[in-house]
C-alpha cells in the first residue's frame, strides 16, 4: 500500500515539474487583470439589478 502511495506521489510531482505547461508571468498578469475586470463588472450589474428590484418592490410595497 505505501508503495503505491510513494509511486503516486512520485507520478505527481513528474507530471508538475516536466509536463505542466506554467504560464510566464506576463500570462499571469494578464489573466488576473481579466478576472478582477470581469469580477467587477458582474458585482456592477448584480448591483444594478438590486438597485432596480428595490425600487420596484419599493412601489408594490409602499412605506
Amino acid at each position: 500500500m505505501f508503495k503505491s502511495i510513494a509511486n503516486y506521489c512520485k507520478s505527481c510531482y513528474d507530471e508538475l515539474v516536466h509536463k505542466v505547461t506554467w504560464p510566464t508571468r506576463k500570462e499571469l498578469t494578464q489573466s488576473a487583470v481579466l478576472v478582477l475586470t470581469a469580477s467587477l463588472i458582474i458585482a456592477i450589474i448584480v448591483w444594478l439589478m438590486d438597485i432596480a428590484f428595490k425600487a420596484v418592490m419599493s412601489l408594490v410595497y409602499p412605506n
